[in-house]
């Protein structure tokens, strides 16, 4: 394996096999599988659960890991490309990311959208361009479109409930959030659950449609896997019949790049509480990426109860990880 950026890039049955292994490594244990190896993790976006779960992986695996970031130590970068550095940033990713590769076996880049043109960040050009230095296999740890680690625990988090592919309903909505989010997980998230064969539907306020790019991926492979793809602002009716409610929030695509807070002002009660419940089945199970906002995204109610499943979630992400850096460097 060479790359793992895009979940969709792999055959139903290569994911499964991923997973498997993943199921091995929790149950065996291979603490020298990548004895030597070294793993380079640019993190040009903050993180907590991506980068403590591959650090720990890399661990766990025998093998060790370094962590390079703006933020934390060391001095700013610039990703544009012309651009005369007469600013803050001390140097350029393109000496930057060839250097890090030149000291580790594998490279993992996490890099939020710019959020400045919808185009350029459907199609990913930013994180591209990146990717376009790497000298060794890399890792895309969640850039302006794409989350593949997220939606591989995800995966393997169905998998664990028992959640079935085809004929269940998996509901992903938007929830309230006081700033514009990116949209790699939604995005990510309903394309996931499409290939696993699920019967997906999207809830969402007037004005946050996901782009179209994503729902005809989507639709594409909800198609090949045998389950469907649908949109609406209905909450009770979307719910109905549900075995998952995945709350996140994500940016208007109608005012994209824009200041959205008199938009999101009237919308503080796509909240989600139990009451959003009502029509689902009594066994919903409730996901979320993390970090969560409390009172804001969900109620304490949901996450605290026995729907949530967010923890879940985030220890897969470590087990996920493993079986693709397993696949990888092993």
């Amino acid at each position: 394996m060479k790359a793992f950026n895009d979940l969709a890039d792999f055959r139903r049955e290569e994911v499964q096999a991923l997973l498997e292994t993943a199921r091995w490594l929790e149950a065996t244990r291979q603490p020298r599988a990548l004895e030597g190896k070294v793993l380079a993790l640019l993190f040009l976006s903050p993180s907590l659960r991506t980068q403590a779960s591959f650090q720990a992986a890399m661990a766990r695996l025998g093998g060790s890991s370094f962590v390079i970031s703006p933020q934390h130590n060391i001095h700013k970068l610039e990703t544009r490309r012309g651009v005369i550095m007469d600013g803050d940033a001390a140097e350029h990713v393109s000496e930057a990311v060839p250097a890090l590769c030149s000291y580790a076996d594998a490279i993992g880049i996490r890099a939020f959208a710019p959020r400045r043109h919808l185009d350029d960040d459907v199609e990913d050009r930013d994180f591209r361009a990146l990717v376009e230095l790497c000298t060794v296999p890399y890792i895309n740890m969640e850039s302006a479109i794409l989350h593949p680690t997220q939606s591989l625990a995800d995966w393997k988090t169905l998998d664990e409930l028992s959640i079935p592919g085809p004929g269940a309903k998996f509901v992903l909505s938007w929830a309230y959030h006081p700033k514009e989010l990116p949209l790699a997980v939604p995005a990510s998230t309903v394309a996931m659950a499409a290939q696993r064969g699920m019967d997906v539907t999207v809830l969402r306020p007037p004005d946050f449609a996901l782009p179209e790019r994503v729902m005809e991926k989507a639709r594409a492979l909800a198609e090949s896997s045998g389950g469907s793809l649908r949109e609406t602002t209905e909450r009770l009716e979307a719910l109905e019949g549900a075995s998952v409610l995945y709350a996140k929030s994500w940016s208007s695509t109608t005012h994209y790049g824009e200041d959205e807070r008199e938009l999101r002002r009237g919308l503080t009660d796509w909240c989600v509480e139990e009451s959003w419940l009502a029509n689902a089945r009594p066994d919903c199970r409730f996901m979320h990426c993390l970090p969560v906002r409390r009172g804001v995204v969900v109620r304490d109610e949901i996450l605290d109860g026995p729907r949530s499943v967010v923890q879940l979630q985030a220890r897969n992400r470590m087990w996920g990880q493993m079986a693709v850096l397993h696949r990888m460097l092993a």
